[in-house]
């Protein structure tokens, strides 16, 4: 009996050895935790566009600047829904990455002006905006209203409006039913220009075409071809109403989640990836029309200075006083 009560004795002191080393579970020898954090980040784009690439590259330069502590999963193809489903997904913990631009004015108003008919004049243009007291806003209300924090970004390339038949005046875009993104802004500027825009999600856009429930879309280049749209589209309208950029983001309380060395690590990998992704600007978006026109589409001349005039009165008639100040910086930035 003496001997069983020893025994359990001892058990017990080895339990409660046990319990008092497990708040250091998980930690290494050198002190470092052993817990892996996983980021699940979702695009629209497919594993060929630039987004993509510069995503994976990203993921991997944060694995390794993290010591493996932080694991980037990527999920393009809107296979974790479409890019307001990811955001409220974000929110909602259930996903913590994003590739979001324009759209996000539904949540932040400044980002309206991330895409604006006719405000930019091309790429330096919009780095010049970007990288100064505009997008320092649009950058402080997306984390303080999107509950996001931008890390890098993208130029893109300009929005051209694709169509089945040749689009080069506004009589030509009389009644022609197009699709949009969740941006009230497009709704309005393309009605003012004769169009019947309708908000369709992206990942519908094909098949929208394909059935004739619209006749064109607009996009940049580089979504024309990963989408396929050629498959569906004759003809490539060089409107180039809208130079933007698009933010890579990430929901802020996983980001403030990080240790201030894995925050300065994300940082540091965040700004690799965004000369990574000017690289890859410069040297595919020319390839890609050349792609698209091999593919059988046409690129076509547009009177751009007539939409300008239709659309601009309608750009700064949609806009709050806060959304034309910030507008005025940017033209002025010209």
């Amino acid at each position: 009996m003496r001997k069983i009560k020893w025994m359990a004795g001892l058990l017990v002191a080895l339990l409660m050895l046990t319990a008092c080393g497990s708040d250091e579970a998980g930690d290494s020898a050198d002190g470092k935790s052993d817990k892996v954090i996983k980021w699940k980040l979702g695009h629209l784009a497919d594993e060929n566009h630039i987004w993509h690439k510069t995503a994976l590259t990203f993921a991997e330069s944060v694995k390794e600047k993290t010591d493996g502590q932080l694991e980037i999963v990527i999920y393009p193809n809107n296979s974790l829904g479409s890019e307001t489903d990811t955001i409220n997904s974000i929110q909602a913990g259930s996903a913590d990455m994003v590739v979001s631009g324009e759209t996000l004015q539904n949540w932040a108003p400044k980002a309206a002006l991330m895409a604006v008919p006719y405000a930019f004049d091309g790429i330096d243009h919009v780095k010049k905006v970007v990288e100064g007291e505009v997008g320092k806003e649009v950058e402080e209300q997306i984390i303080d209203k999107a509950k996001l924090t931008p890390l890098y970004y993208h130029t893109r390339a300009p929005r051209n409006l694709t169509s089945d038949k040749k689009i080069q005046t506004l009589d030509d875009l009389k009644g022609f039913t197009m699709r949009v993104p969740n941006v009230p802004l497009f709704l309005k500027v393309w009605e003012a220009a004769g169009a019947k825009p309708q908000v369709i999600d992206f990942n519908e856009v094909f098949t929208g075409l394909q059935q004739g429930v619209i006749k064109g879309q607009e996009n940049p280049v580089d979504l024309i071809q990963s989408a396929g749209l050629y498959e569906v589209q004759k003809y490539v309208n060089r409107t180039e109403h809208v130079y933007s950029w698009i933010y890579v983001l990430v929901g802020n309380e996983q980001y403030n989640a990080l240790t201030e060395e894995q925050q300065a690590a994300v940082k540091e990998a965040a700004a690799e990836a965004q000369a990574y992704g000017d690289s890859l600007y410069d040297e595919t978006i020319s390839s890609i029309e050349k792609d698209l026109e091999d593919k059988g589409m046409e690129f076509v001349d547009v009177d751009r200075e007539a939409f300008s005039d239709a659309m601009l009165p309608a750009v700064k008639q949609a806009l709050t006083e806060e959304q034309n100040e910030v507008l005025e910086k940017i033209l002025e930035a010209k």
